[in-house]
């Protein structure tokens, strides 16, 4: 059980052995800001006081008196603060265990939950245009729901990743057009993609002798092939690619449209079909079809919507930074047919300013200044791209420095991460190469880790399956950035002060140290998974002075 458990279940007896009820009936355990007031507190003596007719402050006293004549296991001193809270200080070896519940658990147990078990989720997300490639932009939304697809996941949901095309539209009809005129050697429309890729497009066209081709099925095929090489380059594979075109086919739309009809969601007015949105919120009404009879963008999204629910139990939508008014229709949308609105949960990623050289880097397809997302992806590397956009929460604008990220210097995030845990695996293979296994957990004598280096990584440990369920809830990963940020200081500041290796270590220190070792290492491999990024077990740096690569110096 955990120690966490153990706490609560001893504070929860001795408040009924005082006669009183916590008030909220889950009593809450904290890690207090200053680690001077202890590991853990609880603030239940001071909303629970009011129920028991007493002062917060005295039934804390009480409380703290309690627990002192019989203290949980791994409590060693309890304590009232300020005007009730109850502290608790724990030996280090509750700690000790949290090491061999890592070790047992292994990179695939560790914070891992079945509190999503039964729950099947969407997650959608890019569902770019295919108009032309994915640009730098588009990476962060890609990264952001890859990443809440594997902490739905890692905390038991039955996840499924679709990718939402846009294929029918007027986009599609200014991108088909654009590549038609490039083919004919004409200028393209004013209001159609200006970019050198509509260029190289057309020329591929002429080349493969595809001329004559349908432009739009042509240019369709080669955005969407495009789309699925820059994600598949990022480690992102989706589950599902769910085209616009298919309702129309299967009549989804018309059915839709026939069932907001019948709910009394919709009305006609100037020859329109007309989305009774401001009866729940929006600021105005919404036209979901055209007096010409044409739908608008809104009316697939609902039908899309409307066949989401009928295969999961939450949606989640990864819109970008221009959508923010959609938020409130689609949700009016979802209530009016029926739907629980807060099932359909959006995240709206802010916008990406991508600097190259120390000047900024504008993103069009439409004006042809744009970068790829295919050529970051080639420039920094898959690892360092993912790491940079889940470095921010995305409801924060982001600066993305594609010289820092290209480097591989301490300054840059990904490196310094996935430099300790080759480092580890350095350390393992030199207690090899010395001789020295780490032998048994069972036989490992974790009361010699009391350094305060070992007990931080050891702290920090304790804390990942917390991340990995609040990031989960609260869909955000970069939390768990963060964390494995965290994790990695905190083991190259052990690797400094704490030798694992030598003649001044004594044998059972050396396999007490190699067993946090792997501690760590399933920590960080954890972490990195969850963000999509490889944990590498060796780490090169190219160009050092007399040698084309040159293994990252160590220490022991």
């Amino acid at each position: 059980m955990d120690v966490r458990d153990t706490i609560i279940d001893a504070v929860r007896i001795a408040l009924a052995d005082l006669g009183v009820d916590p008030v909220p009936a889950i009593i809450q355990l904290e890690r207090p800001a200053n680690a001077d007031h202890g590991d853990w507190s609880t603030n239940v003596a001071l909303v629970s006081a009011k129920a028991a007719g007493l002062n917060p402050r005295t039934l804390g006293s009480q409380l703290v008196e309690r627990l002192e004549s019989a203290p949980p296991t791994h409590v060693v001193g309890v304590e009232v603060a300020g005007p009730g809270f109850v502290n608790f200080r724990l030996a280090e070896s509750w700690l000790h265990d949290v090491l061999a519940d890592v070790v047992v658990a292994g990179s695939e147990g560790w914070a891992r939950s079945d509190e999503g078990k039964g729950t099947r989720v969407i997650v959608e997300f890019v569902s770019a245009n295919p108009t032309g490639p994915l640009h730098a932009g588009h990476g962060r939304g890609a990264c952001y729901g890859d990443s809440i697809a594997r902490l739905y996941s890692r905390c038991g949901f039955d996840v499924v990743r679709e990718f939402y095309i846009n294929d029918r539209g007027l986009q599609m009809e200014n991108f088909a057009a654009s590549l038609a005129a490039r083919v004919a050697g004409q200028p393209v429309p004013e209001d159609g993609y200006h970019g050198q890729y509509i260029v190289d497009w057309a020329a591929e066209m002429i080349a493969e002798a595809d001329a004559t081709a349908d432009p739009m099925e042509w240019g369709y095929t080669k955005a969407l092939g495009s789309h699925r090489a820059a994600l598949e380059a990022l480690s992102i594979h989706f589950d599902s690619w769910f085209s616009e075109r298919s309702m129309i086919a299967t009549g989804a739309i018309d059915d839709t449209l026939a069932a907001l009809w019948a709910a009394g969601a919709v009305y006609e007015d100037g020859g329109a079909v007309w989305l009774r949105s401001t009866d729940y919120g929006d600021d105005k009404d919404r036209v979901l079809v055209k007096s010409d009879g044409e739908p608008t963008y809104l009316m697939p999204d609902v039908a899309y919507h409307r066949d989401k629910f009928d295969r999961a139990d939450l949606l989640v939508n990864v819109l970008g930074a221009d959508h923010h008014g959609y938020v409130a229709r689609m949700h009016a949308a979802m209530a009016m047919l029926g739907h629980d609105p807060d099932k359909l949960e959006i995240a709206i990623t802010q916008l990406v300013s991508l600097h190259r050289d120390g000047c900024e880097v504008r993103l069009s397809k439409r004006t042809g200044e744009m970068v790829e997302l295919a050529e970051v992806v080639e420039d920094v590397g898959a690892d360092a791209a993912r790491f940079t956009y889940l470095l921010l929460s995305v409801d924060s604008p982001q600066t993305f420095d594609l010289d820092l990220v290209a480097s591989q210097v301490n300054e840059n995030p990904v490196f310094y991460v996935q430099y300790a845990h080759a480092r580890i695996h350095q350390v393992v293979r030199r207690a090899t190469d010395a001789g020295i296994n780490r032998g048994e957990l069972s036989d490992a004598d974790f009361s010699l880790l009391c350094h305060s280096r070992e007990l931080e990584v050891l702290r920090a440990l304790h804390e990942l399956p917390d991340v990995v369920s609040r990031a989960c809830r609260e869909r955000a990963p970069h939390q768990v950035t963060t964390w494995v940020r965290n994790l990695a200081a905190s083991f190259h500041g052990f690797y400094h002060d704490c030798r694992v290796l030598g003649e001044d270590v004594d044998q059972p220190l050396t396999i007490a140290r190699l067993w946090l070792a792997e501690g760590t290492r399933i920590g960080l491999a954890v972490a990195l998974d969850l963000l999509g990024v490889d944990a590498p077990t060796e780490m090169w740096r190219d160009g050092l002075v007399g040698q084309e690569h040159d293994p990252v110096s160590t220490s022991y």
